[in-house]
């Protein structure tokens, strides 16, 4: 009877470690997986950037053509290693809970004087895209590619914000600037971190 009990244990322990061990595999896979799509759609992204502006130099015509990663834009960090694509505003994945989210108010970036408005989770999950925006500083570098341009942002501004669903933006509203939004871990405050073009 001892024995009975000890192969069942033992089978019941083999069996819940070949679980615990196929989920951890699982979910490594999947985050690599999605890591290694993302980095194929950036690249795709700066190609199609790179043939149009070929193009359009050749031809001095401007090229439509099926964008492949459905991206329309391209944020980097360089102090984070941040580097993530952005969908239009009315994109299914143009969502906090998926991506990096271009807020409904948002102005692009080509627009003068407007604020591109990008929020994104923080913590530890696949899509804590902002996780490492504390590390930021007053004079750090923000990029944006949109439509064939680099933007260029120095961090003007850092401040915290009570997380009611509603954020204050303080800035100069006579220059052209970004404005990124992400919670702060452990606590009911957010970050907002305003940037202006160079």
């Amino acid at each position: 009877m001892e024995k009975r009990k000890n192969k069942s244990w033992y089978i019941t322990g083999s069996f819940l470690l070949l679980i615990g061990f196929s989920l951890i595999t699982y979910n490594f896979i999947s985050n690599r997986t999605k890591m290694i799509e993302e980095e194929k759609n950036i690249q795709e992204f700066y190609q199609e950037v790179i043939e149009k502006d070929f193009e359009e130099e050749k031809e001095n015509i401007a090229v439509t053509k099926n964008n492949k990663t459905n991206y329309i834009a391209l944020i980097k960090i360089p102090k984070i290693n941040l580097e993530k694509g952005l969908y239009p505003k009315d994109h299914s994945l143009n969502n906090v809970n998926k991506n990096i989210e271009i807020l409904k108010d948002s102005d692009m970036p080509n627009e003068d004087k407007g604020n591109f408005i990008l929020a994104g989770h923080s913590g530890t999950a696949r899509i804590s895209h902002f996780k490492n925006l504390y590390k930021l500083e007053i004079g750090d570098e923000i990029k944006i590619y949109y439509e064939s341009k680099e933007y260029k942002y120095k961090i003007t501004n850092i401040y915290l914000i009570d997380k009611t669903g509603q954020a204050i933006i303080k800035r100069d509203v006579n220059k052209t600037s970004i404005t990124l939004i992400t919670c702060k871990s452990k606590s009911d405050n957010q970050y907002v971190f305003i940037g202006e073009l160079e």
